[in-house]
């Protein structure tokens, strides 16, 4: 990893943005849980599953980054070296709003031990310390009790209904709004 990479530490996991030589760690992660987040992600195309389409997401990531556009990090376990979970920051607003929306996953054999938590409360804390942003918003469709948890013990606050939010799974779902204020605007 190179020098001015930012690099978080949470739940025995670095957690990173990464880059295109990275492309096998996410595609692997990808492969590995296609079934498992198929419930909760819109429908993906065979492509998606390909590494030389994460080599193409990578650099897009890197350049929305360097721009500040979008802040997406990955956890890599320590002992394994396997990427466990993605947790991204996009559609950065500035100006009077200084906002973004977050979303996240984790591999299926990590999930129900805590780390999920732990790792978005330090990407958190970077955009709120570092990006200086006010607001992160976050959503889940009505079934998804364990984003609910996650995102009350994080903090953020119910906002309320979107129907038909997005399209998740091929079917345009109703979504739970939240949001986080960043605690030294208050």
């Amino acid at each position: 990893m190179d020098n001015n990479r930012v690099i978080l530490s949470a739940a025995n996991c670095l957690i990173t943005p990464l880059t295109c030589e990275d492309a096998h760690l996410i595609h692997a992660y990808q492969v590995r849980n296609r079934r498992h987040l198929a419930p909760w992600d819109p429908s993906r195309s065979q492509s998606f599953f390909e590494l030389a389409t994460w080599q193409k997401v990578l650099t897009a990531n890197q350049e929305n980054w360097q721009r500040g556009n979008a802040f997406h990090f990955a956890a890599i376990d320590e002992k394994s070296g396997e990427m466990i979970a993605s947790i991204n920051f996009s559609a950065v607003m500035r100006g009077v709003f200084q906002a973004c929306y977050l979303g996240y996953s984790i591999d299926q054999a990590h999930q129900g031990q805590g780390k999920m938590q732990a790792i978005c409360q330090v990407c958190i804390n970077y955009m709120f310390d570092q990006q200086n942003l006010h607001r992160i918003m976050a959503a889940h469709i009505l079934d998804n009790h364990r984003s609910e948890r996650l995102l009350l013990k994080l903090g953020f606050e119910y906002e309320g209904l979107a129907k038909k939010y997005l399209k998740i799974a091929g079917q345009w779902q109703d979504h739970k709004l939240y949001a986080l204020i960043n605690p030294q605007h208050h």
